[in-house]
């Protein structure tokens, strides 16, 4: 039945020689939307939104990933800029709808932590996104410190196996890129020797040598 009265809603839109609302794309996913449930780590880890948590997953990482499922089901104006429209406006029950899916994955991608910051009462999903953006990018210089200082003082005798170790040194290079801070690959194999114990002293010793000058 909602079918019939949208293809019904967008033929006399045609014949009155108006421009549809949405997309190709943006229509058919009104039509049938996808299930919040679908895309959250709890059910597809690798195809779905990871949840964030600010150490296992980095706000980068997140952001990264979400984006290519609001990209795939092109709702990115959701948590873009793209301004939306006005409650007055003739298609603003299914903007609402749809806004009303991004935001329920935002919440449902975020820690426990972290939902307790963000949730909010009357909130779209660009509002949403931008209260986690604050979280992990206001005080940049402190988090910069506390990032160096981890990293810096990392090493593998703290991690549970050698894999952990470079995993959580890769994690840490993605959360200096938030704070705008580059870190060179040169600079991740050398702190990965630093922080090597004494028995890989000759494999620490091989990789110096073989890093390029």
């Amino acid at each position: 039945m909602k079918k019939k009265i949208a293809s019904y809603f967008f033929k006399t839109l045609a014949s009155h020689g108006l421009p549809p609302p949405f997309s190709v794309g943006q229509r058919k996913l009104w039509l049938s939307p996808p299930r919040p449930s679908l895309c959250l780590i709890k059910t597809t880890p690798l195809q779905c939104v990871w949840v964030l948590d600010g150490v296992k997953v980095s706000y980068a990482s997140w952001v990264n990933l979400f984006k290519l499922t609001a990209r795939a089901y092109k709702v990115m104006a959701h948590i873009d800029r793209t301004p939306s429209p006005e409650a007055t406006n003739a298609y603003y029950e299914a903007w609402s709808k749809l806004d009303t899916i991004v935001l329920q994955w935002i919440y449902g991608s975020l820690s426990n932590d972290l939902l307790v910051r963000v949730l909010q009462p009357e909130s779209t999903a660009r509002q949403a996104w931008v209260r986690v953006e604050k979280i992990f990018l206001n005080n940049k210089g402190s988090r910069a410190a506390a990032l160096n200082h981890e990293f810096t003082n990392l090493t593998l005798n703290a991690m549970p196996s050698l894999e952990a170790y470079c995993q959580r040194i890769k994690e840490l290079s993605d959360q200096f890129n938030v704070v705008d801070i580059t870190v060179t690959e040169n600079q991740l194999v050398l702190q990965l020797v630093r922080g090597l114990p004494p028995e890989y002293d000759t494999t620490a010793a091989y990789i110096n040598q073989s890093l390029p000058s």
